[in-house]
């Protein structure tokens, strides 16, 4: 009985590790996504401002994408999931401004 009881405890530790690593492997793609998509659109912002090469452009990419990554290193995939539909609904309404502008 008790070499069942270990390999039903091994197996259920190796169930609960392989969901732990895969919800924080999901979150940290989230981050990575999520930091990537804002830190191109600042980094284009800054460019366009400065007139800046493409070495800026890709150093900005990688300084904002890092910070966002930290920044929501604290936060559950459902709370990343809401910032970005946050970012997504500032994106459109940035549009629609830039659309609408004479």
């Amino acid at each position: 009985m008790n070499l069942a009881n270990n390999m039903k405890n091994f197996a259920g530790n190796v169930q609960q590790g392989a969901k732990t690593a895969s919800v924080s492997m999901f979150q940290r793609f989230m981050r990575l996504l999520t930091g990537f998509f804002v830190g191109i659109v600042l980094a284009l912002i800054i460019q366009e401002l400065t007139q800046s090469g493409t070495l800026v452009l890709v150093f900005l990419t990688i300084l904002f994408m890092m910070l966002v990554f930290r920044v929501l290193r604290s936060f559950s995939i459902l709370q990343i999931i809401i910032f970005q539909a946050f970012c997504i609904l500032v994106a459109n309404s940035l549009r629609m401004y830039i659309m609408m502008a004479p």
